[in-house]
């Protein structure tokens, strides 16, 4: 009777084995397959970091992918090369702009969309769609009816056009993020604040907007990185006022100077100093 019963158990230990192989394997699959792509992602921005102190042999200061040694003059000429600095600091212009109105506009189409419902928003379904077939669109069909948008109404493309443009294609991703952060939104907690005798202006300033504060940022911070790396859009709309991707694509024809890599690296360091910031502001909220 023992022999047949010890017979089962010995027939199951493998099936038990199975599924610790498997774990075991998981622990570390899945992070090496992080790293990988973790490392696919940040390895071109490190070479475009190490490239920025690499020298340049030839007689014209271009950017060279055969290391010539390491040199910080680059850095200390940070300037010296006519209209980079000065389309760089239009571009940190245009995204702190364009940042503050897709915020503002954003967060008041969010709240105006999770909190109204038709009969109040009749037209609450059609922005809905209209946002996000603005995310969906190609950029290249979002320049070209911008563009031709401002043909039609007279309006000579500069800084303006710029503005309006950037403002266009990022309310949409902040509207989404600052609405996902409202979709557990405890609405008693404005009502308690109500009944205590605070008006609407003082409900939401020091009630709603602390609650949906991390969406906000977030959104904002997704507003600029987008208006900093936009191209295509710029392309179309810039005029005579051109923004950082645009010069560092009009250069490509004659051969882009090592500064263009200086400027990349800085704002490289900036992200990494928000996210570093942003970590630690959580850890303390937590």
């Amino acid at each position: 009777m023992s022999v047949a019963v010890a017979a089962p158990e010995q027939e199951a230990a493998p099936g038990h084995r199975a599924p610790r192989r498997r774990r075991r394997r998981a622990r570390w699959v899945l992070p090496l397959y992080s790293w990988l792509v973790i490392g696919y992602l940040v390895l071109p921005i490190l070479v475009m970091v190490a490239y920025s102190f690499n020298k340049v042999t030839t007689g014209l200061p271009q950017v060279s992918f055969t290391w010539n040694g390491f040199t910080t003059e680059w850095y200390q000429q940070w300037s010296s090369v006519p209209g980079l600095t000065s389309a760089f600091w239009l571009t940190i212009r245009l995204g702190i702009a364009s940042t503050v109105l897709a915020t503002v506009v954003g967060t008041l189409l969010a709240l105006a969309l999770v909190r109204y419902r038709p009969p109040k928003f009749r037209g609450r379904t059609f922005v809905e769609q209209v946002m996000f077939l603005n995310i969906a669109a190609p950029e290249i069909v979002l320049g070209a009816s911008l563009l031709g948008l401002f043909v039609t109404i007279n309006l000579a493309r500069g800084f303006l056009t710029l503005l309006l443009a950037h403002v266009a294609f990022s309310i949409a991703y902040v509207t989404v993020t600052v609405r996902a952060r409202m979709a557990g939104f405890d609405r008693s907690l404005e009502e308690a604040a109500a009944d205590l005798g605070a008006n609407s202006w003082t409900t939401f300033r020091k009630i709603t907007l602390p609650i949906i504060m991390p969406g906000i940022l977030a959104g904002a911070l997704m507003a600029f990185a987008l208006s900093i790396d936009d191209f295509v859009t710029s392309n179309f709309v810039s005029g005579n006022a051109v923004p950082f991707p645009v010069w560092v694509y009009g250069a490509t024809r004659v051969g882009i100077p090592p500064q263009v890599f200086v400027f990349g690296s800085a704002i490289f360091g900036v992200g990494i100093l928000c996210a570093v910031a942003s970590i630690v502001v959580s850890r303390r909220h937590a």
